[in-house]
């Protein structure tokens, strides 16, 4: 039964009630000017926010910066109006990086777009289906662990253009990563490293002056600023800049620098370049190559999703709805590739800075879209002029936040050593491996110890013989005839051998065992299948089982599986007074016969 009115009502909504459930509760609960007013405001700064991190995140994915801004403009704006959470801001995120690079650079930026597509297919799946409270039960040792992972690929990402390194390749696996930087030393630019350094340090100090102006809307045009003064006075060290990186070309074939001056417009995903910027074949082989990469879309984008808007619900005071925002986070993945945009998932710090903004509904988280939108179209000349290594550092900053170091460290030091061991190898492997293998091997581990540790909280007791006699709810006129075999906890697959293990040497010994079940909140096919070889054994001793202080799951249980019915001396009692009642009639009558 859902236990509060929140999730009696979560658990009241069909289907039809989740797209927009967020909207309508905010537009239920009273929206007034002043609510506009609020949103407008927190919308404007959060779009600030996103504009250069979108262009930073699509440029570390391996795409053009204006994939990232229509990745923010696009599912922004849908996830806001179709979603769960009312202070939710969606976009591209750091940590689909580890994910989305290795992508485009097997299947170029058509492939990423596709996965996007199948990973949105998924998501929706996952909505429709009511798996929103599954994936909230993540373990934390498994988040912390790939998020600090995550956070570190992130990081040796950037490496490269913060010394202005021209790499021969750009491989995967972070060991080649690291080859390929060393190899390529002979190409470090020193005047790059002091724009990244510059960056850097104003992101990280101006917080502490004020927290009114978002940091990069300072140090990225002041690192723009003095990129343009140190290219002018050293013109044969030029600054990489997001004009001098990429190039689009506009409907009529003018070609420009940068960012284009255009509104996302509607494309077909598979029509876009493939690896090495050959056509990309759209084929049955292809797509099930693609599945694996949706799948891990799909995972990531959902758990980074609900554990934002678990974090926003804490700081804004609200609920969210995760079946309503798994499904439209699967609707904008599945919309967004139509229009150039890369995977998206609910972001933590842009949320953060919408609440803190005074955005209470998805209005602002709407606004924000409409305020990317402008930028493009408006200041794209503009945006032309950020340094790479400004982006980067941007992104450095990013993966610090994210890695949260001191948590990290904390966790290590006060959490059980099994909790520490996945913590640790989710870290490791989303390091050498990737995100999927990592929460993959850590959801096996950290089921397997919740398994013992379950196992280890079912307990058993054996009263027979002077034991019985002592016990005061046992009349002595049992003793050595009867024996009270209790069992506190599930009785599950983990804990079902323990349970029943001691009941075939009590078999010989008594002529009726009194089993009490009271305190077994649970049972599985694994604790039913034990239940039923004890029974069998008991049966064939000649020895009689009375079941007592069933509960509900338990006691439906076996009689779905019709022990009522079965071939064994078998008698069930509502609890141990009644049971031990009955076993003395089993005594008395055996006796008269």
């Amino acid at each position: 039964m859902p236990r509060t009115r929140y999730e009696a009502a979560v658990a009241g909504l069909s289907l039809k009630d989740l797209p927009g459930a967020a909207l309508r509760a905010s537009l239920r609960d009273g929206y007034g000017a002043r609510d506009l007013r609020r949103d407008v405001l927190a919308g404007v700064t959060v779009g600030i926010v996103a504009l250069p991190l979108a262009m930073a995140l699509a440029i570390a994915v391996g795409v053009p910066p204006q994939q990232g801004l229509y990745t923010s403009i696009v599912a922004g704006a849908i996830v806001a109006l179709l979603g769960g959470s009312r202070t939710q801001v969606t976009g591209p995120t750091a940590a689909f990086i580890v994910i989305l690079a290795p992508i485009c650079t097997k299947f170029g930026f058509a492939g990423l777009l596709v996965a996007g597509v199948i990973g949105g297919v998924i998501l929706i799946v996952l909505g429709l289906a009511r798996f929103g409270r599954f994936i909230e039960l993540m373990p934390h040792p498994v988040t912390t662990g790939f998020t600090a992972g995550i956070a570190t690929v992130i990081a040796t990402l950037q490496i490269k253009d913060v010394l202005g390194l021209h790499l021969a390749s750009s491989p995967d696996g972070v060991l080649a990563r690291f080859a390929a930087l060393w190899a390529a030393r002979g190409t470090f630019a020193p005047v790059e490293l002091l724009i990244a350094a510059l960056t850097f340090a104003l992101l990280v100090s101006l917080p502490r002056l004020t927290t009114r102006v978002p940091p990069a809307l300072v140090a990225l045009p002041v690192a723009a600023v003095v990129g343009v003064a140190l290219t002018r006075a050293f013109p044969g060290h030029p600054i990489a800049t997001i004009a001098s990186r990429f190039h689009a070309t506009l409907p009529g074939g003018r070609v420009v620098d940068g960012v284009p001056p255009l509104p996302p417009l509607p494309m077909l995903p598979w029509h876009a370049a493939g690896p090495g910027g050959a056509p990309f074949v759209l084929s049955f082989a292809t797509l099930r190559e693609l599945l694996s990469a949706g799948f891990a879309v799909a995972i990531l984008g959902g758990i980074e999703s609900l554990l934002s808007a678990v974090i926003a619900d804490g700081m804004a005071g609200t609920r969210h709805d995760p079946d309503a925002e798994l499904l439209a986070l699967g609707v904008a993945n599945v919309v967004t590739p139509f229009f150039g945009g890369i995977a998206a998932t609910g972001a933590i710090a842009r949320t953060a800075t919408n609440i803190r903004s005074g955005g209470r509904s998805p209005i602002s988280s709407i606004v924000h879209a409409l305020t990317v939108l402008a930028a493009v179209i408006a200041l794209a000349p503009l945006i032309g002029y950020l340094p790479m290594a400004g982006l980067a550092a941007l992104l450095l900053r990013v993966a610090w936040n994210m890695a949260e170091a001191k948590h990290f460290v904390h966790v290590v030091r006060v959490a059980p050593r099994s909790d520490v061991l996945v913590l640790i190898a989710c870290f490791v492997l989303t390091v050498v491996f990737d995100m999927v293998v990592a929460v993959s091997v850590g959801v096996v581990l950290a089921a397997l110890i919740f398994m013992r540790r379950m196992a280890e909280l079912t307990h058993v007791s054996l009263t027979d013989e002077g034991d019985a006699a002592r016990a005061p709810e046992v009349p002595a006129t049992l003793a050595g005839k009867v024996a009270i075999y209790e069992i506190a906890g599930p009785l599950f697959f983990g804990a079902a051998q323990k349970a029943m293990s001691r009941i075939g040497g009590v078999s010989g010994r008594v002529r009726v065992l009194v089993m009490r079940l009271d305190k077994v909140p649970t049972m599985d096919a694994t604790g039913l299948v034990a239940l039923e070889s004890a029974l069998e054994s008991l049966t064939k001793q000649g020895c009689v089982a009375v079941l007592t202080g069933l509960q509900a799951q338990p006691a439906a249980l076996l009689e779905r599986a019709g022990f009522r019915h079965k071939p064994w001396r078998l008698l069930m009692r509502p609890d141990l007074a009644s049971g031990l009642a009955a076993a003395e009639d089993v005594l008395k009558s055996s006796a008269s016969t």
